[in-house]
């Protein structure tokens, strides 16, 4: 039978040793981290700068949206780099097979908002569906009074408001074009 004092001893040689170990993975860990997190900064705010560009005025929520999860991709993949350097690497893929998962089940749960979201997109992007227009999408005519992500406002000519999703809308939908000579000086 061993001793306590040198079954003590030993145990705290090892927990030393594995401290001591440790200690350049953890350092090459934080300086990784560091300068993943400048170059991440400024990645985003690059692409921040690129994206807002495109998509200005009513159309900032969609360049924000895209920001958004450009940041998720990265931080997620500096947070799985940065368990590999420190000697995590099991961690590591099991974590992102599991956020994989995790990651498919939400997107079947929210099919239909992702749906309303793409639609969304797609909306803001033609020029032939901005507020004011007088369109016409499931039966439901009148003038387009905002446009969001997910949902598009319609004001009908009874002076109702109607809420109706953007992958209804999106699908089937009809502009009133005004008549282009009338009034316009082309005689």
């Amino acid at each position: 039978m061993t001793p306590i004092p040198s079954l003590l001893a030993g145990s705290l040689a090892d927990f030393l040793d594995g401290v001591f170990a440790a200690i350049p993975r953890a350092l090459s860990g934080f300086v990784f981290l560091g300068l993943a997190y400048v170059t991440v900064r400024v990645v985003l705010a690059l692409v921040r700068t690129s994206i807002g560009r495109l998509y200005v005025d009513d159309r900032e929520l969609v360049g924000d949206l895209l920001v958004t999860v450009i940041a998720v991709f990265l931080w997620f993949g500096v947070a799985l780099t940065f368990l590999k350097i420190v000697g995590m690497g099991d961690i590591a893929a099991s974590l992102g097979t599991a956020v994989g998962f995790i990651a498919l089940g939400v997107s079947y749960a929210l099919s239909e908002m992702i749906e309303d979201t793409v639609a969304g997109i797609y909306l803001l992007k033609d020029p032939d569906f901005n507020p004011g227009y007088r369109v016409e999408a499931k039966g439901v005519t009148g003038t387009v009074a905002a446009i969001e992500l997910r949902k598009t406002r319609i004001d009908t000519d009874g002076g109702d408001r109607i809420v109706m999703a953007n992958r209804e809308i999106e699908s089937r939908w009809t502009h009133d074009v005004p008549d282009a000579g009338v009034g316009s000086g082309n005689d």
